[in-house]
């Protein structure tokens, strides 16, 4: 059974080439640092950071060094993602001292190796699944798993879905990959979808553009228990909104509040 902690805001930092990853052509966020940036989240109010190496993510490089030293000058939880595919780059993530890393669904494609990390890390891991959505009903159209970078197919979202939940995965970090960074708004049908077909945690990422878009989240959380939170990168970094303002409106909206 999932007890309910109430809902996560979990500002997210993008690197890309030492840098804030730049965000879209009309009306987007220059490159800046990403130390900077983190602190900023962190006096703003942030109690969870969920920082990306977007360059080992898409088999380019690492930011290794960087992200080390941000988890080192932070006070608040970190959850460190982006090509954590094997044992060596899993164990230099959790060397940063961040409190969870998100295993990348690149992973997936080596099972037995994920199950391992599962049993051995506990709840100090997540699994990223970025889903690419096909048409058809939400709850049952058969999406796919998409690695970041190539776009490798590494199998069926319900199935790996439950195979994880089998294997006693703690948590999901579950990806709209067509509308992540676009600044288009969330599908709640199939977070909710997600969320309904597992008992484990769910965080959502990819699409937030609005502060409605994160009191609808919240909203839909209330109604499925397991909806644990959700990261918010883009719309942060393009001033769509504030950091406290988005708090403000997932606590709002958890409280009943229009």
């Amino acid at each position: 059974m999932v007890v309910r902690m109430g809902f996560t805001l979990l500002p997210a930092i993008d690197i890309v080439g030492g840098q804030v990853r730049a965000v879209g052509d009309n009306g987007g966020a220059p490159p800046h640092d990403p130390l900077d940036a983190a602190l900023a989240l962190q006096a703003a109010g942030a109690e969870w950071l969920h920082l990306v190496d977007l360059d080992a993510a898409c088999g380019r490089g690492s930011n290794h060094d960087l992200i080390a030293s941000i988890v080192g000058a932070l006070d608040i939880d970190v959850e460190v993602a982006g090509g954590l595919v094997d044992g060596h780059t899993l164990d230099a993530a959790l060397a940063t001292g961040c409190r969870r890393v998100a295993l990348s669904t690149a992973a997936l494609a080596d099972r037995s190796w994920c199950s391992a990390a599962i049993a051995e890390h506990g709840d100090r891991l997540a699994v990223s699944l970025d889903v690419r959505l096909v048409d058809g009903p939400v709850a049952s159209a058969p999406h796919r798993l998409a690695a970041r970078g190539d776009g490798t197919d590494v199998g069926a979202l319900w199935e790996t879905m439950a195979w994880l939940e089998a294997e006693g995965c703690g948590r999901f970090i579950v990806t709209d990959a067509g509308r992540d960074g676009t600044l288009s708004g969330f599908d709640i049908e199939f977070y909710s979808a997600v969320a309904r077909a597992t008992t484990v945690p769910v965080i959502a990422s990819g699409g937030a553009s609005t502060l409605d878009d994160l009191a609808a989240l919240a909203a839909e959380s209330l109604a499925t228990r397991n909806l644990e939170g959700v990261i918010v990168g883009a719309a942060l970094h393009t001033g769509r909104f504030t950091l406290q303002a988005a708090l403000e409106a997932v606590r709002a909206r958890e409280r009943g509040l229009p």
